[in-house]
């Protein structure tokens, strides 16, 4: 039987996603999956259920966008 980590992996790959694997909790594994406009994160957990978060976004950025191009100009 395949576990949820790896069918997850798979179906990303296939997709041609790009992806980070990444431990922030004892009792589960995060893929964090980037694309244009978009991050998702999938939390994996021991028992094999899955929580989904998506987050929008865009490039036009506001007072933190200016706040950190200024930190990027100035180094």
């Amino acid at each position: 039987m395949t576990s949820a980590v790896f069918k997850t992996i798979r179906m990303l790959e296939e997709a041609r996603l790009h992806f980070f694997i990444e431990r922030t909790r004892p009792d589960s594994i995060r893929l964090s999956v980037t694309m244009v406009g978009e991050r998702v994160e999938i939390d994996i957990f021991e028992d094999d259920h899955l929580e989904i978060s998506r987050f929008f976004g865009d490039e036009k950025g506001g007072r933190r966008n200016r706040i950190t191009c200024e930190c990027i100009k100035s180094s």
